[in-house]
């Protein structure tokens, strides 16, 4: 079984570009690099990981190919553009060539907008995707998923991921609006979910290993491990816990699935959702 860590960060500080690093979050306000991070996953049994944008530029997405160009353990780039421009199918032509480049992602939780998904500029960028086998990200808050479902639904033959399982109310296990708007993906089967940034979710100083059970298992009945996907959400989750921690936190709550559940929650899904090659 060849684990693959689905959303990995890497970024050189800059205060005005990663100005949404508040002061609570100090321990972010560093470079962080490759070699910050290998040895954490050797240790930890991962061999892969997917690079996932943190800054919305295309010069973001030159960063993340050439660490990925420069270290076979990463295998997979997800970058970012303006779906909203008038030279979008371009841009996807043109990323299209780099067998590293594998999807897309906007930051949306951040957008003022709450319909921002639906917006026709948006989506007539995001029907595009299809065209050059490329998936898209979600990133959002709960507050978005009732517009976040009619987007999925809109793009019923675009592969879907929702980032961080949708950001649950951990630190309050305030779960129920939450579970409501989940359960609605159930039937998507071109939607599938990260099992990642719990730890950002919950009391960054005393959390417990129990407190995520509730909510990984409700993913479970909701999208199956095969639309299920590890992800550490390295380095952010460093607000609330180590690499070593969030990668135990996942193997405590998956232990009771079989060997084959487990192997696509720890890289089956992520293999084929992101057309990675073995």
């Amino acid at each position: 079984m060849i684990k693959i860590d689905s959303h990995i960060h890497f970024w050189k500080y800059h205060p005005i570009k990663d100005a949404w690093i508040t002061d609570e979050m100090e321990v972010l306000k560093s470079d962080y690099m490759p070699d910050d991070l290998l040895h954490q996953m050797n240790d930890a049994g991962i061999e892969q990981g997917v690079l996932v944008q943190a800054d919305q530029s295309e010069n973001e997405n030159d960063f993340l190919l050439t660490i990925a160009k420069q270290h076979p353990s990463f295998v997979a780039v997800v970058g970012w553009v303006d779906f909203r421009s008038n030279n979008i199918e371009e841009r996807l032509a043109c990323y299209a060539k780099n067998n590293l480049m594998k999807g897309f992602r906007h930051i949306v939780q951040s957008e003022p907008d709450l319909n921002f998904l639906l917006k026709p500029s948006f989506m007539n960028g995001i029907a595009l995707l299809k065209k050059y086998n490329f998936s898209y990200d979600v990133l959002i808050y709960p507050k978005h998923l009732d517009i976040a479902l009619e987007f999925c639904k809109t793009l019923s033959d675009q592969k879907l991921i929702i980032d961080h399982i949708g950001k649950p109310d951990i630190k309050n296990r305030n779960f129920t609006d939450w579970k409501k708007k989940i359960k609605e993906f159930k039937s998507m089967d071109h939607v599938g979910c990260k099992l990642a940034g719990l730890v950002t979710e919950a009391d960054w100083n005393h959390w417990k290993v129990d407190d995520f059970k509730e909510v990984v298992d409700f993913c479970l009945s909701v999208f199956g491990p095969n639309r299920m996907m590890f992800g550490s959400d390295w380095p952010v989750c460093k607000v609330g816990g180590s690499y070593t921690q969030v990668c135990a936190i996942v193997e405590q709550h998956i232990s009771k699935l079989t060997e084959l559940e487990q192997a696509a929650i720890w890289g089956n899904t992520c293999r084929d959702f992101y057309n990675i090659k073995p």
